[in-house]
């Protein structure tokens, strides 16, 4: 005997609805998502988050033992951009002795939230980032990475109010989704150039920094390469101490210290 076929009806009974996009969080998710592997990112992500975050600087950089410090992303919003001399200032000695980002948590890829405003920072710290360029507090989201630490800082400046009790609620839902953004970010960016020969950096090196003499370019591109000064000078039949004089002021007309910052430099002018 052969049952009557179900009605079809009885295959549809599920349930639907349209998602709802009014969180201003799922907005902010949503916006900084659609602009992964765009330099569009690094400068719209204060834009993006002032409906719950409204911070006028941020930076996002990795320091401590063992790396070199390294700026990967920073801007600004509606003041004059002085996160990179901001940056400059701190690797100029406060962030040999920074415990304003100290993670107590020992286990790796620990993350902490971090909220600290201007006279809480030590002297030094405060006078030569702080007070000299206008930010009077921050919000951190700190990741200990073995011997190195991984922060996100966003600064109010002196011209704001103080973070809410709100914003810094809203700054804690939204730090998880933060923290795998921007380290995408980051991992989308920057190995892209790692694939490119000496001739190739020494071209990108000349486009972005003309001033830079032929052997400062050849330099500089070994570095990018992943060459030590030593293979660079055995390269390039040159003494050691020549080597390093050339990378010194090459450094110093890019307003860096370390290898890793002139990575930064190219990644972000390539993103």
């Amino acid at each position: 005997m052969t049952g009557k076929p179900a009605p079809l009806l009885h295959f549809l009974l599920m349930r639907q609805w349209t998602p709802s996009c009014s969180s201003h969080s799922v907005q902010v998710l949503q916006g900084l998502i659609g602009l992964m592997g765009q330099r569009a990112f690094e400068t719209s992500l204060l834009d993006h988050l002032q409906p719950l975050v409204p911070a006028a600087s941020y930076s996002i950089y990795q320091t401590g033992r063992g790396c070199d410090p390294t700026r990967f992303m920073s801007a600004s919003l509606g003041i004059p951009d002085t996160t990179r001399e901001c940056w400059n200032a701190y690797l100029s000695g406060p962030y040999l002795s920074d415990r304003t980002l100290a993670v107590q948590d020992e286990s790796a890829d620990s993350m902490v939230l971090c909220h600290i405003t201007a006279p809480e920072v030590p002297a030094q710290h405060r006078a030569r980032v702080y007070e000299a360029h206008g930010m009077a507090e921050r919000v951190s989201i700190v990741q200990r990475q073995n011997a190195a630490i991984f922060a996100i800082n966003f600064y109010r400046h002196e011209h704001q109010r103080p973070f809410s009790d709100g914003q810094l609620s809203d700054f804690e839902s939204l730090a998880p989704a933060l923290l795998t953004l921007a380290q995408k970010q980051i991992e989308l960016t920057r190995p892209r150039l790692a694939r490119r020969n000496t001739d190739e950096w020494v071209g990108q090196l000349q486009q972005f920094a003309p001033t830079l003499t032929a052997r400062e370019l050849q330099v500089c591109a070994r570095l990018l390469t992943g060459m030590t000064q030593e293979g660079i000078a055995l390269d390039l039949g040159l003494g050691l101490p020549t080597v390093k004089t050339y990378r010194n002021r090459a450094f110093a007309r890019l307003g860096i210290h370390f290898k890793s910052e002139l990575f930064a430099l190219l990644a972000n002018c390539n993103a």
